[in-house]
């Protein structure tokens, strides 16, 4: 036992051993972090939820681009296909059988009326011209010495050697064999006539635009399967062009109205076509109607039988208002078209299409001027959605 006495109520300071208050100290201060690194925690989550929400919130805000509708000042140009046709083209077929003996005019050489295309040879048709100039010659013999006995029938008559039958029998004799010379002569033109149509000549000035058939070919005569078409000549020098006409703008091309051109070889020219004629009724298949228009084609540049596009300049429709196709919604509700509205607010309205003209249309009422319309409305916009305009740089975006 050690020599040193402890006094009652005192306790020895141990080596290392913190103090009460120190570790009092400590404690709290670790509380405190606790709090404050919960508290932080805390706030970045609230945070970070409300920056989802907000995130969201946009996201349900869709985005469409807007057009304001355009009242033209000048007409729109309606574009419809068209057909190019000779002002007058001729089928050329045989009207006598044969061979062919010659032929002097090819494709695409200009003629005069009347000029020779080619000579068919007629053996058959020559033997029956002989044979007609020998019949003709075979009535007249016998028609003169009908008339030759008539005439000396018709001296005996104041005689008692004839009688008056007998005469009047001598003289129809005569009558009936001058009509055999007349059948026989008929007969010989026509054959002549005939022999005529063995040289295939131009029916008016043109070019030569087809040849089907060469030197010692087999030709028929007639039309229509029986016959083949030997040349086709047609007068280009102004031609006529078909087109079919909607029935809604019909009225509006009528005689005298004026068109442009244009053709596929020649897509930097433009040329003048003039309404002359209007079949005046509706095709039921198409709901078209057939107007039909001349061009002057003096240079030879137009083709016949070639397609091209004819426009037509319209006349400004009355409170007529234009958008894009695009823009048109049709649903149980009707034609539609779709806007923006206060507050962003989507608002529907129905409307009434004045003219279409294909990648634009004309609303002749149910939208102002001052609307903002929605071109191409997204799938499942509902009245009074709210939506955001599109800028460039969000559309370069979404693009």
């Amino acid at each position: 036992m050690s020599s040193e006495s402890v006094e009652p109520g005192f306790e020895p300071k141990y080596a290392g051993a913190p103090p009460r208050r120190r570790l009092v100290t400590v404690g709290i201060a670790g509380i405190v972090l606790v709090v404050i690194v919960v508290g932080a925690g805390l706030a970045v989550r609230a945070s970070d939820s409300r920056k989802l929400t907000s995130w969201t919130d946009a996201q349900a805000v869709q985005t469409v681009s807007v057009v304001a509708p355009v009242k033209d000042a000048q007409g729109p140009t309606l574009t419809l296909p068209s057909q190019l046709q000779a002002f007058s083209r001729a089928p050329l077929f045989a009207r006598v059988s044969g061979y062919l003996k010659a032929w002097y005019v090819d494709i695409g050489g200009h003629v005069k009326s009347g000029q020779l295309l080619a000579v068919i040879e007629t053996p058959e048709l020559d033997q029956q011209l002989v044979q007609a100039k020998a019949d003709l010659e075979t009535a007249r013999a016998n028609a003169a010495l009908a008339q030759t006995t008539a005439k000396r029938w018709q001296a005996m008559l104041g005689t008692d050697a004839v009688a008056q039958q007998d005469v009047d029998t001598r003289n129809g004799d005569y009558a009936a064999k001058k009509a055999l010379v007349d059948a026989a002569q008929a007969n010989l033109d026509r054959l002549v006539a005939t022999k005529g149509f063995a040289r295939i000549v131009a029916p008016f000035d043109g070019v030569v635009t087809a040849r089907d058939t060469d030197i010692g070919a087999l030709i028929n005569a007639g039309s229509g399967g029986i016959g083949q078409e030997l040349f086709q000549v047609s007068d280009v020098k102004q031609l006529r062009v078909y087109v079919q006409v909607p029935q809604n703008y019909a009225p509006i091309v009528h005689n005298g109205t004026t068109a442009t051109l244009i053709v596929p070889a020649y897509p930097d020219e433009k040329f003048t076509a003039r309404v002359v004629a209007s079949a005046d009724s509706v095709n039921a298949t198409s709901g078209s109607t057939l107007v039909q228009l001349l061009v002057d084609n003096s240079e030879g540049k137009l083709l016949p039988g070639g397609f091209a596009s004819i426009q037509f300049k319209l006349p400004v429709a009355p409170n007529a208002l234009r958008v894009p196709a695009s823009a048109l919604l049709f649903d149980s509700h009707g034609l539609r078209i779709a806007t923006v509205g206060e507050g962003e607010r989507v608002v529907y309205k129905r409307v009434t299409i004045s003219r279409d003209l294909g990648d634009s249309v004309e609303i002749g009422s149910g939208l102002a001027p001052t609307d903002r319309v929605i071109d191409a409305p997204p799938d499942g916009l509902l009245e009074g959605d709210k939506v955001e305009i599109a800028t460039a740089g969000k559309k370069a975006a979404h693009g």
